[in-house]
């Protein structure tokens, strides 16, 4: 039997017949309404992220089947603990907590697209995302978490496939999350605070006199680049030269025209 196959991307729950899913069905001769309800139901549970979708269609008999693929592990762990985005710094900022329960429903959710065999291994590696994500498991570093999972700290939860928080363990982690969100709008400030201290004390040097002390000094790259834009550093810079086309401002000095040989 000949069959085609479409993919696509669909927001979880709320693919419609607009593009890309509708022109790409409509000359398949399938009932896009069903395919579309049968897409939502499917996705329903992956509300508010892209999710890869595959339709098979019969070209003879016009029938269709639907496989949902999963988002990014990063992407189950923000939905998760409703975290808007991951730490720009992960070796040193964190963002939030995470509990193995949340790891293992994460895992489950992601077992047909994870290298591990088992779903130990499987909570290794979302364990792993969790760690180039600046998010604590366990209120510890993901490493030393790893540490445990390997010793069998948290075999018997594995064992159970636990998934469920209580209300309580819930409550905690949003105020870890908000513990952690004060502690980095802290550190921004202090960061900001000696930054401008820095290119106040340096005015006048080369920017990358400043960007050198900066840097040394810790401050992120991102602040850098707000504080000390490039466009600065070129009127700063000694010896600049004017713009093409521009006239020498007073006090400028005009070069002289060599005399002529008499």
């Amino acid at each position: 039997m000949a069959k085609d196959q479409i993919d696509v991307l669909v927001e979880g729950g709320k693919a419609t017949a607009a593009p890309p899913l509708g022109p790409a069905l409509g000359p398949m001769g399938v009932n896009i309404g069903q395919v579309v309800m049968e897409i939502n139901k499917k996705t329903v549970s992956f509300a508010g992220m892209q999710v890869p979708v595959k339709v098979i269609i019969d070209k003879d008999t016009k029938t269709f089947e639907i496989t949902v693929g999963t988002p990014p592990a990063s992407g189950l762990i923000k939905k998760e603990l409703s975290l808007e985005k991951a730490s720009g710094k992960p070796k040193h900022e964190m963002v939030a907590d995470i509990l193995i329960e949340q790891v293992i429903k994460v895992a489950k959710m992601k077992e047909t697209n994870t290298l591990g065999k088992s779903l130990k291994e499987k909570v290794k590696e979302i364990v792993g995302t969790c760690l180039s994500m600046g998010i604590l498991v366990e209120g510890k570093n993901a490493r030393e978490t790893l540490r445990d999972i390997e010793a069998g700290k948290y075999d018997e939860e594995i064992r159970l496939e636990k998934t469920e928080l209580s209300q309580e363990e819930l409550a905690r982690l949003e105020e870890e999350k908000k513990r952690l969100a004060e502690i980095l709008t802290k550190r921004k400030a202090e960061f900001e605070k000696t930054a401008k201290e820095i290119i106040a004390q340096l005015t006048g040097k080369p920017r990358g006199e400043i960007k050198a002390k900066l840097v040394a000094a810790g401050i992120p790259d991102e602040m850098i680049k707000e504080l000390l834009p490039q466009e600065a550093a070129a009127g700063a810079a000694a010896g600049a030269a004017p713009a093409a086309g521009a006239k020498p401002g007073a006090g400028a000095a005009v070069p002289k025209k060599e005399e002529k040989k008499k």
